[in-house]
């Protein structure tokens, strides 16, 4: 390491949404405690951006998902990847780390392992659960990837591919016990209120497809249980402003509660979350709160989808494939109802003895996925680079 702490290091890397911005800003502040002259390029958010990254492009315009909404994107997308692997290329990183996004990143990571360059995937692709044959293109495409998952690591290992569980850093960063007072003080819920948080995605894909189901959910609740609060965090200004036009479409006179970020004590102030499929089910399982999760694709994409059978998991949420069983209930396309969603909801609040057994269940969890994963991620990183020095 001392060797390593007298000559510069030049990291590229690239993530693509907000859960990437907090995973490659992790792995560059641990990356600096030990190679302090280290130089980042790429593409990250504002989290990255802080912690010294030369962003190339906006982070935003690499994030989209599904599969007919990123046939609208995919020009400007491809248009993007071939500048970065002329940019990596021109001035070649001492290794590459693609943070997630697979469908970009492994194309870019494909042609930097061809051109000697190391290249690291931070996230395993879930080949375990969509599409696996990729797991062919990832042994081509990557030198290590960095598991922040237990359940992963044989199944790639089983395929050949080289593999490192480091944990999960929202693991490391989320107390073991969230307090639910404290958070309710910051955003002046009463102690003893009735809260339900809900998180209906950071895109505006997702905001488009949720926020209506989302806001009628929480008028039947309130409908019949009037004591409950509703507590909504924006991601930014834009999806705000797209969540407050359909709440004024949909239901003006229901009284919501927006806040602007603050995502984390939004559910720890909660008694049970609604989410969008996504990093926040991790999250809510991390601070130990029970949840219902909605999951709505592009009607063309789901049928693709579907007639395919291109899902080979039981489930969709995170929470309940690190769980192995259903503890989140799960509402998919046409399921996602007001009125099954609100019935879920209730069901949960009214049931402390169901609570409990979740909590008890996502405190093993937690445990499990505390490790450390930055340090380590780090220490993966500037192992590969040693290897190929």
């Amino acid at each position: 390491m001392a060797e390593m702490r007298k000559a510069n290091l030049r990291i590229g890397i690239v993530a693509n949404e907000p859960s990437g911005d907090l995973l490659g800003a992790g792995l560059m502040r641990e990356l600096k405690k030990r190679v302090p002259e280290v130089v980042f390029d790429g593409v990250g958010g504002p989290l990255m951006e802080s912690e010294g990254m030369v962003s190339l492009v906006p982070m935003e315009r690499l994030s989209v998902m599904g599969l007919v909404e990123v046939l609208k994107h995919l020009p400007g997308l491809l248009s993007i990847r071939n500048g970065l692997k002329r940019h990596f290329f021109a001035q070649p990183p001492d290794v590459f780390v693609g943070v997630d996004a697979p469908d970009f990143n492994l194309g870019l990571e494909k042609n930097l392992k061809l051109a000697g360059i190391p290249t690291i995937h931070y996230v395993s692709p879930t080949v375990w659960a969509w599409r696996p044959g990729r797991v062919r293109k990832i042994r081509d495409s990557i030198d290590l990837i960095l598991s922040i998952f237990p359940f992963e690591v044989e199944f790639l290992r089983s395929h050949g591919v080289a593999v490192d569980y480091i944990g999960h850093p929202l693991a490391d960063e989320i107390a073991l016990d969230a307090n639910q007072l404290a958070a309710r003080g910051k955003l002046n819920i009463p102690p003893q209120a009735r809260v339900i948080a809900m998180l209906p995605g950071s895109r505006m894909s997702e905001i488009e497809a949720l926020a209506a189901t989302f806001i009628k959910t929480a008028k039947v609740c309130r409908n019949r249980e009037p004591d409950l609060h509703f507590v909504v965090p924006m991601i930014n200004g834009k999806t705000r402003a797209a969540f407050e036009a359909i709440w004024r479409t949909v239901a003006p006179e229901l009284e919501l509660n927006l806040l602007d970020g603050a995502s984390r004590e939004a559910m720890s102030s909660a008694n049970a979350v609604l989410s969008a499929s996504g990093t926040a089910t991790l999250e809510a399982l991390l601070l130990k709160r029970p949840m219902v999760v909605a999951y709505r694709l592009n009607p063309l994409t789901y049928q693709i989808v579907k007639s395919f059978n291109l899902v080979k998991t039981p489930f969709i949420a995170m929470s309940n494939l690190l769980a192995g069983e259903e503890l989140a209930p799960e509402f998919i396309q046409d399921e996602a109802t007001p009125e099954a969603l609100s019935g879920a909801l209730l069901s949960i609040l009214n049931s402390p003895d169901k609570r409990d057994y979740i909590q008890s269940v996502y405190s093993r969890i937690h445990r499990q996925l505390r490790q450390g994963s930055s340090a380590k991620a780090a220490e993966a990183v500037l192992r590969l680079v040693r290897e190929r020095s």
